[in-house]
């Protein structure tokens, strides 16, 4: 019998969804013959003794959830998220760079560095992209410092503020729709497709709106329903990263779909599965039987 560890913290026990989530995941181990325990930042010294690791916590490479994964990764032990694909796609700067060197569509984007930026950039980067077009800060996570800017002044407002926490920013062409595609992939395959239904009061699927965070809704979206194009730009972003487990956004655009971004450690709380009763059966097998 294989022991996989489900790695959380206090804010992943937050709400009912996530709990049900994380039972849901251990269950499944258990019912494929499987032992399963959850591990708490205090216990870390105990993911060696596990033969899996999945991280159900926040990844990024400043915090635990980072030093878990790495420590899976110098012992052997299968983990998602892998310590590169935390790396990968917790620099928006760095996960655009692979699409575009594998060649995944994504919106006109062009890096920002605070060396080179001046009013006259400004000026420049909104004749190439249009108006209006987004600006995000590279670390940004949950549609966190994502904001839409309609004029140069506006860029150079945006850009002064998130300079002071990096060295570069990301501009990118605006792209319209009512909902994002969230495909998720899993070792370079199709695992599941959902939509991401913007909240009419803003342009990203989580927001602050007059002092209230405003959420998303989630419709699980059966296999045959996905379109072929959006499944296969989803893998083809996924395979771009690599070989872990990814929620990949698409917009649907009037030039065909495109990748938003590419979330290791996506969400699986919210129903995205529901179409797909199998998702955490393929995670158990990925990390215990392969």
């Amino acid at each position: 019998m294989s022991r996989l560890g489900i790695f959380v913290d206090r804010k992943t026990l937050s709400s009912a969804e996530q709990l049900n989530a994380l039972i849901r995941c251990r269950d499944t181990a258990e019912e494929m013959g499987h032992g399963a325990e959850f591990i708490f930042p205090v216990d870390i010294r105990k993911i060696p003794q596990m033969d899996g690791l999945f991280i159900r916590a926040r990844t990024d490479p400043m915090n635990v959830t980072y030093v878990a994964s790495r420590m899976a990764s110098f012992a052997g032990i299968p983990v998602i998220d892998d310590p590169s694909s935390i790396q990968i796609c917790s620099d928006k700067v760095n996960m655009y760079s692979c699409l575009m060197q594998h060649g995944v569509k994504i919106p006109r984007t062009i890096f920002v560095s605070q060396r080179a930026f001046s009013p006259e950039r400004a000026r420049e980067i909104f004749e190439d992209l249009g108006s209006p077009l987004i600006v995000k800060e590279p670390s940004t996570s949950f549609s966190l410092r994502v904001e839409k800017v309609t004029d140069p002044a506006g860029l150079v407002q945006v850009a002064r503020r998130y300079f002071k926490m990096s060295d570069w920013i990301v501009a990118q062409e605006f792209v319209e729709s009512t909902y994002d595609w969230r495909v998720g992939v899993l070792g370079g395959k199709f695992l599941y497709a959902c939509k991401y239904i913007i909240p009419s009061q803003t342009f990203k699927i989580q927001d602050s709106v007059n002092g209230h965070i405003v959420y998303c809704g989630v419709q699980s979206v059966p296999p045959d329903l996905v379109p072929a194009d959006v499944r296969e730009l989803g893998v083809a972003a996924g395979k771009a990263i690599g070989k872990g487990l990814y929620g990949v956004d698409i917009k649907e655009g009037r030039a065909g779909p495109c990748v938003i971004e590419v979330n290791d450690n996506p969400s699986l709380e919210g129903g995205e599965d529901t179409a797909y009763p199998g998702v955490y059966r393929e995670i158990v097998h990925t990390l215990l039987e392969t």
